[in-house]
């Protein structure tokens, strides 16, 4: 079963609070105990998530709350791995942090960071089956959360757009920030000038940030096969995803037959993992028109470009010419 941490939900039947939605009414008739929420213990399963979700939505007749959810976020909310994101060094560095601990916050979504030349993106992954509901409103929350929380950490403006890979709800075009928001796409992901990951933080810390992230390595030594699909898939950006699954298993210390299993129980397998990551530089690759769609082809290690356009048509259901002929 999947969950999400209490401290998620708190906020979110606070922030219902502002439509005079009181703790009692949202959550009647639940399994859930509100003055549970705020222990670090506590965690409330997916489908009761979306029961709370849905029930908010028509009691505020707010069907934006995702985004009210992102621009409120607050780091605190995440544990200590907020605590040791906001204490990095550079934005790079809290990305990477985010990428490598998510598990320990739930094993429904990941995060993923690929950088090729000047452009960068933060991708959004569904590592366990989510409705329509929850994954509109999961995306949105985070796209904007994690980019409002960029630029109060880093005190800069942000450059850069968010992509979604579900079509435009009707709400969208009432946001102010509406231009930066693209549906219907690949993948869901943040994409930006490479450049932001070098910005420095104003809340850096080493000390503090290296107590954070030992707290978070127990968390995530708690939920290791949870965070296996990640881990796999930092070995394979190292190599640009050259490494064979013998390789990784002997960096992880398991056998291979052991990683196909675990994989397996959560929903994926190694090919899978190393197809995703092609399809991330593929796109990211595909957005710099100085490369040819034979160089894109060459640097994701297809040497015959016929092959490279058959699989990007089975994992995005467009060439790489008509993706990059995109309307922008």
């Amino acid at each position: 079963m999947t969950f999400l941490p209490g401290a998620y939900i708190k906020d979110f039947v606070e922030l219902v609070g502002r439509w005079k939605i009181t703790p009692a009414t949202l959550l009647a008739g639940l399994p859930i105990d509100y003055a549970k929420l705020s222990e670090p213990t506590t965690r409330v399963p997916l489908r009761v998530c979306e029961a709370i979700l849905g029930r908010a939505i028509e009691l505020t007749h707010e069907p934006a709350l995702a985004v009210h959810v992102g621009t409120q976020m607050r780091v605190s909310t995440h544990g200590f791995l907020g605590f040791a994101a906001m204490t990095a060094s550079t934005a790079g560095e809290a990305l990477d942090l985010a990428v490598r601990f998510a598990s320990t916050r739930t094993s429904a979504i990941g995060l993923a960071l690929y950088v090729e030349g000047d452009t960068a993106s933060l991708v959004i992954e569904e590592r366990t089956p989510l409705s329509p509901l929850i994954r509109e409103f999961v995306v949105i929350a985070l796209t904007v959360g994690i980019w409002q929380l960029g630029q109060a950490l880093t005190g800069a403006p942000l450059d850069g757009v968010a992509e979604c890979a579900f079509p435009a709800p009707d709400f969208v075009g009432k946001l102010p920030t509406a231009g930066r928001l693209r549906f219907e796409c690949p993948a869901h992901r943040l994409v930006f000038p490479a450049k932001v990951l070098a910005l420095p933080l104003r809340s850096a810390d080493a000390v503090a940030m290296r107590l954070a992230r030992e707290q978070c390595e127990r968390e995530l030594a708690e939920v290791v096969d949870a965070g296996l699909p990640g881990r796999i898939r930092a070995l394979l950006a190292e190599s640009d995803g050259a490494r064979s699954l013998d390789e990784v298993a002997k960096q992880l210390r398991l056998s291979p037959r052991t990683i196909k299993r675990k994989l397996a129980e959560r929903g994926t397998t190694f090919s899978e993992i190393r197809d995703d990551l092609r399809r991330q530089r593929a796109l990211l690759l595909l957005d710099n028109r100085a490369l040819s769609i034979s160089d894109v082809a060459a640097r994701l290690g297809y040497s015959e470009l016929p092959n490279f356009t058959r699989a990007f048509r089975k994992w995005t259901g467009k060439t790489p010419l008509a993706y990059r002929e995109r309307e922008r």
